[in-house]
């Protein structure tokens, strides 16, 4: 997918914050109150801060969270239907919208970094699906989600594509064609979250998680991110082949001759920045 020139650098301040915290985990925290739509501004602020780090030898986990009392409402529907009055009623800038929140999600699943998705609030429409994208989601028991595209006749297809993803395909069927908001436990069960925790230990258990992958191999945690991705939409056959691969290359890494030789010789392994 080609990359989408940037028109929106000056709206996009502070729409994302970004804190850096000990030990290579970078918390990205939604600011586009009082719902975190993702405005075109938005979404290239994001953009931004994930080519960041990207680049960077440092960061190890990303963790993405949001102010307020919503994680996201999904598209901003009031800058959609603003443009009805364009000259080609929307179209080119329907497409710009789409084509640009596509390109955020494939940034976060293309990241060599993992992603944890930090939920407090609703998750919905393209919300949901930016939840959906990240590699792992921790959120609160009040947190709800829903793919509400077909009770306005707009079906979340772009959604459709990382909901079906992580959840089951009946069950991301069952969002997608009713639009009813689920709970926190019914997302889990659905497999769109990992845990739920109470409100009041939310940031601490996800600084946690953040902390323990931190901990590992950085080569190992951007080589395996990539190979999971790729891997899960393989046949068996072909999968374990690329695996195979994989895991050759990986052994003649820096980091497994350094962690191997730290678990013959009974030390705690040495880690360098990549």
């Amino acid at each position: 997918m080609a990359e989408i020139v940037s028109l929106h650098k000056d709206e996009a301040r502070g729409l994302v914050l970004r804190d850096a915290m000990s030990d290579g985990v970078v918390r990205l925290t939604l600011n586009n109150p009082p719902a975190n739509v993702l405005s075109l501004a938005l979404i290239e602020a994001l953009i931004g801060e994930l080519d960041a780090i990207a680049a960077s030898s440092t960061i190890r986990v990303v963790i993405l969270a949001a102010s307020g009392s919503l994680f996201s409402a999904g598209h901003d529907l009031k800058e959609l239907t603003a443009h009805r009055t364009d000259a080609d009623e929307g179209r080119a800038f329907f497409e710009r919208a789409m084509r640009l929140c596509a390109q955020l999600m494939l940034k976060i699943t293309h990241l060599p970094q993992p992603v944890i998705a930090e939920i407090d609030g609703l998750a919905t429409a393209a919300g949901c699906q930016l939840v959906a994208t990240c590699d792992l989601a921790i959120c609160t028991d009040s947190s709800t989600f829903c793919t509400p595209g077909v009770n306005i006749g707009l079906f979340c297809s772009t959604p459709m594509v990382a909901v079906s993803r992580a959840a089951h395909r009946k069950q991301a069927m069952e969002m997608l064609l009713t639009g009813e908001t689920i709970d926190a436990s019914t997302a889990k069960d659905f497999g769109l979250v990992n845990r739920i925790v109470p409100k009041q230990y939310l940031q601490q258990v996800v600084n946690k998680y953040a902390a323990v992958i931190a901990s590992k191999s950085p080569q190992a945690l951007s080589i395996g991110k990539a190979a999971f991705n790729r891997q899960a939409h393989l046949p068996i056959e072909q999968a374990y082949d690329y695996a195979a691969g994989v895991m050759v290359e990986n052994m003649l890494m820096a980091d497994a001759k350094e962690g191997i030789g730290a678990v013959l010789g009974k030390r705690s392994p040495e880690w360098k920045e990549e």
